[in-house]
């Protein structure tokens, strides 16, 4: 089947980003090339310079790190053990080395970045510096490549805020090849549907804290991603749609003798494109790259998250993302995927049924998706094929032509449904963004009195009182990234989840974040501009009608105009508990933190 042409809204998308970039984008480009022509790895380096850069290595490297003797790969590791999917990253680094040598090259550890853990901090004070590790991983990557003695690089990362700030770091060494290297997903563990009715049933008080630990211990079980589909998988998602993989490397596990080949071959192929002279990852990740990775967002259902990550991810790479090109192509995009918050598979289940090779594959078929350049050496194309290994030798096979399982992956012409997982709202109350592929379609459309709350705490007091049985709209204001570095609230769901499964009619409005695994009730986040910088969001009050109206991709407060616009918005102080667990030390992040429209970052 040939290909069709690129779907006009796509080209249209495509070129205004091209036009609104253009003067970023050339700076940027420029600057690449006179930092390559300029500062060339070791060789602008004293003997000095390299005698340190060279002083731990073993005989077999030594001379040929500090002469340049042979290509040097640098490794940018986000390794601890306490994480789930960047415990297997331990033994990586002598793997590279291994396979670096046989290649006639060397290895070393250029640095490593922090990586904490969500679903560890979800609830607690640490979740206030979340969204803030993703500019510091940013900058740890730059600090590890700024040694200048690497022709390429190999980012080891998985989860919610590693990878985009491995990918902004990078970026800030864009003359350099740079490969992805992920860890894979743990094992099927307790179903995600089963796991959430322990969650709700936990909320409501049916079950005690014993019975919920051990739900949750069976669902988070061993080393690997958590296999919901949430902003941790769809980073590796956007990785294969990005051409920045070695193809089909997202989801296999950990452990196996097919992750130690991909590994190595992450090793070869960002050897191959340091020797191509001109395939840094800032000429790799084109216009046409973002734009894919927009496309495959909205054709898996992707998380949210990724409408702050992305913005801010191209911004690095001098191209301007705004929430228009999302909303623009959900409308021309189908949903193709239906994993775990959009359905009961999980990746494992999604993998096997066919994975990202064949939703890549539909998508460019169907002129839905750009062919572009990849660190494979191909084209979009190479990521249409799924890895095997043949007598121990790597290998790559077409992905399945039919979905193995219809409930979880369908065709163009039967998708789930004829637009993307995620909408843009906009109204007197601001823009925010919907996942809508998680909610039922006769609940994307909510329209009821608000309850407003400045603390997920008063919530869950307000929820246990009995105060919101009954058809609501929750606000939860003031969690914006200048109030207080914009959590996630995702502990939220299960009680809304109860209401919800109550028969109410139930929304969560915010302009915090949420998990990229939740979903089930309407919720547009993200709100821009935020409460704490005075945004409309900051007028509510209690009892106010709110219509949330994700077919039409409006979001209001039915008040008349001029007693809106009489109101003085409200402002909150947050609780002095910014001097503790190291919340104090972000208050110049807070400081200068962009809109979450423009990708809650703190660079400029």
């Amino acid at each position: 089947m040939s290909d069709a042409p690129i779907h006009p809204v796509i080209r249209e998308v495509t070129e205004r980003i091209r036009a609104r970039s253009r003067d970023s984008r050339a700076g940027y480009m420029e600057a690449l090339r006179g930092v390559r022509a300029n500062n060339p790895p070791r060789r602008k380096l004293s003997c000095g310079n390299m005698a340190h850069a060279s002083a731990a290595c073993g005989m077999d490297m030594k001379m040929k790190v500090a002469t340049g003797a042979a290509p040097n790969i640098g490794i940018v590791t986000s390794y601890n053990d306490m994480l789930s999917a960047h415990q297997p990253f331990e033994h990586y680094p002598q793997a590279i080395r291994e396979a670096a040598i046989e290649f006639g090259a060397t290895a070393q550890v250029a640095g490593g970045t922090p990586a904490m853990c969500d679903g560890v901090t979800q609830g607690q004070p640490g979740m206030e510096l979340s969204l803030f590790s993703r500019d510091v991983i940013a900058m740890s990557t730059a600090i590890a490549l700024t040694h200048n003695v690497f022709d390429a690089a190999l980012m080891l990362g998985v989860c919610d805020k590693i990878v985009p700030g491995l990918v902004m770091g990078a970026l800030s060494f864009g003359h350099i090849p740079t490969v992805f290297v992920p860890a894979g997903p743990m094992t099927t563990g307790l179903s995600n549907d089963e796991k959430t009715r322990v969650r709700q049933a936990y909320a409501t008080g049916e079950i005690g804290r014993e019975k919920l630990l051990e739900a949750e211990m069976k669902s988070y079980h061993g080393p690997g991603t958590c296999t919901f589909y949430g902003t941790a998988n769809s980073n590796q998602m956007l990785m294969e749609f990005m051409g920045l993989h070695v193809p089909g490397s997202a989801f296999i596990n950990p452990g196996t003798p097919l992750r130690a080949a991909l590994t190595r071959e992450a090793v070869r192929l960002a050897l191959a494109r340091a020797a191509d002279g001109e395939s840094g990852i800032g000429e790799i990740v084109t216009e046409e790259a973002w734009v894919n990775a927009i496309i495959g967002l909205h054709a898996t259902g992707g998380s949210t998250n990724h409408l702050l990550h992305l913005i801010a991810m191209a911004q690095c790479g001098g191209v301007v993302l705004t929430l228009d090109d999302f909303a623009d192509l959900a409308k021309v995009v189908p949903l193709l995927a239906r994993v775990y918050p959009n359905g009961a598979a999980d990746v494992n289940q999604f993998h096997a049924a066919g994975g990202l090779g064949f939703v890549i594959r539909e998508l460019r078929r169907g002129g839905l998706l750009h062919t572009i350049r990849g660190v494979s050496g191909g084209t979009t194309a190479d990521y249409e094929r799924e890895p095997w290994l043949q007598d121990g030798r790597l290998v790559w096979r077409d992905a399945p032509e039919k979905p193995l399982d219809s409930s979880i992956l369908r065709p163009l012409d039967d998708a789930f449904q004829p637009t993307g997982g995620v909408a843009v709202v906009q109204g007197n109350l601001g823009r925010a963004v919907i996942k809508t592929s998680a909610v039922a379609p006769d609940r994307h459309i909510v329209e009821a009195p608000a309850r407003v709350f400045a603390t997920q705490e008063d919530m869950a007091a307000a929820f246990k009182a009995g105060e919101l049985d009954r058809d609501v709209v929750v606000v939860m204001r003031f969690q914006g990234p200048r109030a207080n570095g914009m959590p996630e609230l995702h502990g939220l769901m299960p009680a809304l989840g109860v209401i919800q499964n109550r028969g109410h009619k139930v929304a969560l409005v915010s302009d915090g974040r949420l998990s990229g695994a939740s979903g089930k009730v309407l919720s547009a986040i993200h709100m821009a501009p935020e409460a704490a910088a005075g945004g409309p969001l900051a007028r509510v009050r209690d009892g106010d009608v709110i219509r949330v109206d994700a077919i039409a991709g409006t979001i209001d407060a039915k008040v008349a105009q001029d007693q809106w616009a009489a109101r003085t918005p409200e402002s909150f102080a947050l609780p002095n508990r910014m001097a503790d667990l190291g919340r104090n030390l972000f208050a110049s992040f807070r400081d200068v933190v962009g809109s979450s429209e423009h990708g809650a970052a703190i660079f400029r």
